[in-house]
Order: C-alpha cells, then structure tokens, then sequence
C-alpha cells in the first residue's frame, strides 16, 4: 500500500487557477447567452407601485427588463427547499422586505449593456416603517432551537443551579460583549449562468452545495430533480454565503425559462452586502464564577442575534460554552431579534467564532481577576469529560496543545501586568484562547473507477471551495487503492456524480474522505477476486453514514491560539505582530494544505478582531461599508507572523471512518479573543465589542 495520506503535495488546481485555465461558473462557454444585471432597492422596506424600464428597454442590444409585474410566476413557488435553507425574492410580488433587495432585472446582449440598461430603470414604491436596530427589538427577542449538522440542538440548556452558584461564589466577572455584522468578501462574486434545453436546467452555479440548488430549483420550477443538473467545478471562495441558493441564483433560471436564451447574473460588489447573507449582529452576556482554588462553579452564557422579518436564522454563539469547560452549574440562552434587513447566513465558524470571543474574554478577565496565568487557569478547569451531557471526547489532546503552543509562542516571558512592555513606542500584549470546533460527519458516497491502463478515477458530488479537495481525496484514492498517487485523478462539482454533503461546516474532509475509501476498498476488493489487471472499466460506489456509535461520543477539535500586539499608545492603533496556533484536528491527508487552511482561518480572526463591520445607516436601512474600500479586511500588510501548528494524534475512527476533523473552520475561532486579550495586557483597556478600533482605546 503507498504512503501517501499527509504528504504535502502541491493544490492539483492550482496551475489551472493562476493561469485562468479553470472555469468558474459564469465562465462556462455557452452558446447564445444573455448577460443579467440586478436592479436591487433603495428603500429597507416599502410596497412597489410601478416600474419604469422604457428607457432601459429601448438601449441598443437589450432583450428585457423583469420586474414583479411581468416576470413569470414560479409553478412550485419561492419557498425554501428545506429548514437550512433561505427564503428569497425572486420579482414574485410588490414586497421590499430590506435594502439592496432584487427588485428587477436588465437582460442584454453584453454585460456592458445590461449594467447601463440597468442604471436606467426607475422604481417607484411606497416606504413603510422599519428599523435596523437591535436595540429597537430586544424587547421582542425570542427563543429558537439551533439546526447544526448533527441534528436540532435546544435555544436554551441548563445543568445545574447557576443562580445559586453565582450569588456564593468568591469570584466573578458579569460583563456584556458585542460582534457587529459582518459580510464575507469571497474573491469571486455569487454567480449564476441558467440554461434550458425542454424541461431540463442547468445551473453552473457559484455554490458550495450543488444538491441543495437542485432542490430548491427543482421545487421552484415544479421539476423532478432529475431534472435539473447543477455543475460546480470551481469556487473562489464561500466561507458559509455560497452555502444557500439565494435569489439571484432562481432569477437567473426564471428569466432563461422566461426568454427562452441562457442567462447568466454575476452580483456586482456592492450587491454583495444585505440579500446574500453574512454574519449576524450578537449581543452576549457572560456571568462566570470561580471558588477560592479558581475553578469555575459557575457559567452562563446568553446571547441574542438579528435576522430578517421574513425567515429564521440563529447565531449559536453560546454552544462553545456547553462543551468547553469543566464546570458543575452551566446555563446557555439564544435569542433571536427581527430586523428590517436581508437573511444573515452561515459565516466562517457560525457561533463558535463570535461565541467564543465572549467566552474566551470572559475566561480571560476572570484569571486576570483572581492573579492566575491563563493557560493554568485553562488547564485547572480542562473538561476530561463533555460538561453538558457527560460523554467522552472521542479524541481531544487540549492539553498538548497549550503546552506546544505556548512553547513555541514563548509564553513564559508573558509579563502579567498590562502597560509594563515597549517596543520602539509601541505598547506590547500577549494574549491566548481557546480554539474549538464540532467534528462534523455526515452521508456522503463515491465511486471509484480502475481503467484497463491502471490509471483511476474518483467521483463525488462534492464542491472545492478552496481547502484543496481535487488534491487531498486523490490522496486518500491513492493509499487506499494502493496506487501511486500521479494514477488518480479526483472529479467532483456534478450533480450526476454521487451525492455528497455541501461544503460548510468542516465537513468535507471527514464525509468524502470516507466515502472515497470506502468506494476504494469496494474497488480493489473486485479486483482482487479478479486476479488479473482488468481489461475494460471497473467501478464501485462506496457510501458512509454516521454510525449509532458516534453517538456516544462528545466528538470536537481543539486547538490554543497565542497573539502578540503592537499598540500605538497615542493613536489607539492596533497591528497584530504575531499569532501561533497550536491545533489537534484529527488525520491531517495533506501538510502544506492543512497549514495553509489554519493560516486561513487566523488571519479572517484578525480581520474579525480588528476590521470587519457592516456598518447600518440607520436611518437609511441600508449597509454604507458596501465595497471593499469602507468594509476593511486584513490586507499584506496586516499580516505579519501567522504560525499554525497541527499535533500529531492517533486516528480517530470513531469521529469519522477516515478518522479525519475538518479543518477550514477552527482556525478562526479564539483568535479575536486572543487578539482582544493580547490588547488588554498592551494597555489595560478591555475592549468587549469587535472591532477594536482606534476609538475604543483613546
């Protein structure tokens, strides 16, 4: 068998990227396409009166102008496919529900075209009573179960008497943290190129779950999902907003079926912000209490996020604190508020991210409060068992990770008290916390195909956004088969492939790796009972499923992230110098890339401590940082010392058969915690609402 899982071959994609060979979705060469442009609102809510696209209609090279009151009407509807999916507004009625909402699409001959015809339309609606505001509907707040990829968790959870325990306890910290609203800025924009051939669509789509588009157009246009095939060969970029097919994505396909001619929408940057999601607003109270040894007697955590008038969607920021300290009294509350704005979605770590900057802070000002060092104040309440419903961790390793992360930060020359360090002016800090995520685990399938020339192939209905899956999972073909890694070739992107979870989550990694062995082992295993290199193709599928084992188990990732800053003491700015992460994430199947995904994460947790906020103008309902010259995220320049770390572990079977914990996502969480931390041992101001800007130290 060859030895080819953790090697750290090079992205096989990456040629054809930096090249311009790949073919992202709206790039797919198609004859007789039209080129769509969006009209998206002004107002945060109002009813639309009239449409004027006289002018837009009579441009040189234009074909149409869509709006609610000649667009066809849906056979199946605009609802969403399944409870993890969106609801959207696809020119179906007179509603404006939020800013930059689609109210109308320009269909040309030529993107150039479109875009003028576009700017020509005038829409007139009546504006309605709105706020942007989370301050305006916590009165209305109310609570709502959590949908994670392991089923419905509960909105609230108590174990223990925590109010009893606060009021006796000899320590505690109570304090209220806030994240903003943040969007992702994905490279590539969502985009949608729709064709119809009869009653039969394709979608090349921008998406990181082809299976789910097929749903919801299938459910749409009244079809079999056999029906509609969905093609995704390459992403740039998704981080949790391409996880949903969101409007654009069945306008496209309704003005195709309409017109009669492929259409293809590319939103422009500006339309990024409000109607395809993004993080949501959170406000988070901590009480944690500790005894006169300083372990924790006691913890809660609430927490209250924003989404839409129109549709449900939960930060679960308070998760992270059921599973990451030992501790007898833990309750944890969610909250959801109604705005007037666009569905916030899925966001690199959707909870554990911005729960655990509450949490981590927290834990940091209460170590602070009773003199102890951070790490040994972790590790005096390291939780050996799941605090909530007292499984075992599958596998877990904490421990090494602090003392190797902390090793190679050079933690013990940590000075405790904060303004006491300088460098060339600058005020100095040093920070750590803790990094968690679930290892998720789902259904997924593969086939395996062996050609009479030895070379093979792998399929799956997986999506690359990025973490080098057409690399790892030939990897992964290779040992398992027992054939040198240069003789598979991966393919995935196709809804005529075997199915396969989308790719959010972290879940990829763990489901198709496992399915791809298991479609390998089938494999070899027929052609072992042929005896002989087969003279024409032979195939196997293999599917996996989570086992009633798993259940058993508290199955997560851990991982101590360490920052140092720099603080200008007179102008209040902030530049991270440093950041070592130290993470235990099960079977890493490629070292350079695992390392380039950790990377990945830190730096978005850089931009979380330090830039990012999609800024409201209230009075307006709409988003004014809507390009990326006003929303900041951390540039070349920003990024100095990111050192990720991965520790080395047993397989882990009982997380996954491939024994692998994705990865994409724990790298961002505890790094805004320990940045914010890092600045309260600079200058002993706490900062507890992101971003920590230059006011909120002056």
């Amino acid at each position: 068998m060859s030895d080819e899982i953790g090697k750290p071959y090079p992205r096989r994609d990456g040629r054809a990227k930096v090249t311009g060979e790949a073919v992202y979705s709206y790039e797919w060469p198609v004859p007789g396409i039209l080129y769509g442009v969006l009209v998206t609102s002004n107002l945060a809510k109002g009813r639309i009166t009239a449409v004027d696209s006289a002018d837009a209609e009579r441009e040189p090279g234009v074909i149409a102008v869509l709006t609610p009151f000649n667009a066809m009407k849906l056979p199946g509807g605009a609802k969403p496919a399944d409870t993890g999916d969106r609801v959207v507004q696809v020119l179906q009625d007179d509603q404006i529900l939020y800013s930059n909402q689609p109210v109308a699409v320009a269909i040309a001959d030529t993107f150039e075209r479109a875009l003028h015809s576009a700017a020509q339309v005038r829409v007139s609606a009546q504006p309605l009573p709105f706020t942007v505001r989370m301050a305006d509907e916590l009165h209305a707040a109310f609570p709502h179960d959590i949908r994670t990829s392991a089923g419905s968790q509960p909105a609230d959870q108590l174990r223990g008497d925590v109010e009893t325990a606060l009021r006796r306890a000899e320590h505690k910290v109570e304090a209220e943290y806030e994240t903003p609203p943040e969007t992702h800025n994905p490279l590539e924009p969502h985009a949608t190129l729709a064709v119809w051939s009869g009653d039969r669509l394709t979608l090349y789509d921008a998406t990181q779950g082809i299976f789910g588009v097929r749903k919801k157009l299938a459910l749409a246009f009244a079809l079999p999902p056999g029906n509609v095939r969905v093609i995704t060969k390459y992403v740039g970029g998704g981080f949790g907003c391409k996880g949903s097919a969101w409007s654009h994505v069945v306008i496209a396909a309704l003005a195709a079926r309409q017109l009669g001619r492929p259409v293809k929408i590319a939103l422009t940057r500006p339309q990024m912000f409000g109607f395809v999601g993004g993080r949501p607003q959170t406000r988070q109270k901590i009480s944690a209490a500790v005894d006169k040894d300083g372990r924790l007697v006691a913890l809660r955590h609430e927490t209250v996020s924003t989404t839409s008038r129109f549709d449900d969607f939960i930060e679960p920021a308070a998760l992270v604190s059921r599973h990451q300290y030992q501790c007898e009294n833990i309750e944890t509350k969610h909250r959801l508020v109604r705005l007037d704005i666009g569905t916030p979605t899925y966001m690199r770590a959707p909870g554990e991210s911005s729960g655990s900057f509450a949490l981590e802070s927290a834990i940091d000002e209460l170590a602070h409060e009773i003199g102890i060092d951070p790490i040994d104040f972790r590790l005096k309440n390291y939780a050996e068992t799941d605090p909530i419903e007292g499984k075992p961790f599958s596998s877990k390793s904490l421990r090494r990770c602090y003392e190797l992360g902390a090793e190679r930060f050079g933690w013990q020359k940590r000075t405790r008290r904060p303004e006491l360090v300088l460098r060339a002016g600058k005020l100095v800090g040093t920070g750590m916390a803790t990094a968690a995520y679930p290892a998720n685990y789902t259904k997924a399938s593969a086939r395996a195909r062996m050609n009479p020339d030895g070379t093979v192939l792998v399929q799956s209905g997986a999506v690359d956004i990025g973490g080098g899956t057409y690399t790892v999972m030939a990897q992964v073909a290779a040992e398992t088969l027992g054939v040198p890694y240069e003789k598979v070739k991966f393919d995935l992107g196709d809804t005529e492939m075997p199915e396969a979870p989308r790719s959010g989550g972290s879940i990829t990694a763990a489901s198709v790796a496992s399915a791809v062995e298991a479609a390998c082992r089938a494999l070899r295993q027929k052609l072992d009972a042929m005896g002989e290199r087969p003279r024409k193709p032979v195939e196997a599928l293999g599917e996996v499923a989570p086992s009633e084992e798993r259940k058993k188990y508290a199955l997560h990732s851990f991982g101590a992230q360490f920052a140092e800053v720099e603080v200008d003491p007179d102008l209040g700015m902030v530049r991270v110098t440093r950041l070592v992460g130290a993470f235990a994430a099960g079977r890493i199947l490629n070292a350079r890339l695992a390392r380039s995904q950790f990377m990945g994460g830190m730096v978005w947790g850089i931009g979380m401590a330090l830039h990012e906020h999609s800024v409201y103008d209230e009075k307006l309902g709409r988003i004014m940082t809507r390009d990326l010259a006003d929303y900041h995220v951390p540039s070349h320049k920003d990024v100095v010392i990111v050192d990720p770390i991965f520790i080395p572990v047993e397989k882990d079977e009982i997380v996954d058969p491939a024994g692998v914990k994705g990865i994409g996502e724990i790298g961002i969480t505890g790094a805004a915690a320990a940045i914010a931390n890092a600045v309260f041992n600079a200058t002993g101001k706490r900062v507890r609402a992101l971003p920590i800007t230059p006011d909120k130290l002056l």
